[in-house]
């Protein structure tokens, strides 16, 4: 069962506020994450930019000693994270079991007591830029989730064309 969710405006109010601060797009990366905290929670945020050729580069995590910025994976080692790519179809997983199942590096969130997953797609002109992702305790996110999550993710499309016009540099 999940905790009951917190008003979730005032986290939207400063992350709407952060994309007008300097340091892009590691600010609103950084507002992003705080924001998904408050409203929904998580032990581990890492945020993906992906690239045509379907490699994604991670270029925000909150435990970067177990996903350190600038890990790079193609969409071919993670075959859910293909569909997301591809389809613009966000990841629910609830259970410790289907993360292991779904993604080879898991190690790294297990030790953090993650068993849940929420990978949420940030769109542009029907093309997907990047994701955001959520990790918690088992059981702790929902199909409910889902619509705010997606809002909340929204907020990084400036950040994710700001990073491919320079090459895809990691905040």
């Amino acid at each position: 069962m999940t905790a009951a969710r917190p008003d979730p405006w005032p986290a939207l109010a400063r992350l709407a506020l952060a994309q007008a601060e300097p340091g892009q797009p590691a600010a609103l990366f950084q507002a992003l994450e705080q924001a998904l905290a408050e409203a929904v929670g998580h032990r581990l945020c890492t945020i993906q930019i992906h690239y045509p050729d379907g490699e994604a580069e991670r270029v925000w995590s909150n435990h970067p000693e177990h996903y350190p910025v600038g890990g790079r994976k193609r969409a071919s080692q993670a075959p859910r994270m293909r569909e997301l790519m591809e389809h613009g179809r966000p990841i629910l997983i609830r259970a410790a079991e289907e993360l292991r199942r779904s993604y080879p590096d898991h190690a790294g969130a297990s030790a953090l007591g993650c068993g849940s997953a929420m990978n949420t797609p940030v769109r542009w002109q029907g093309r997907t830029l990047g994701q955001v992702n959520l990790m918690h305790a088992e059981g702790w996110y929902t199909e409910a989730d889902l619509p705010l999550v997606r809002a909340f993710a929204q907020f990084a499309v400036p950040a994710f064309l700001l990073l491919a016009a320079a090459g895809g540099t990691a905040a």
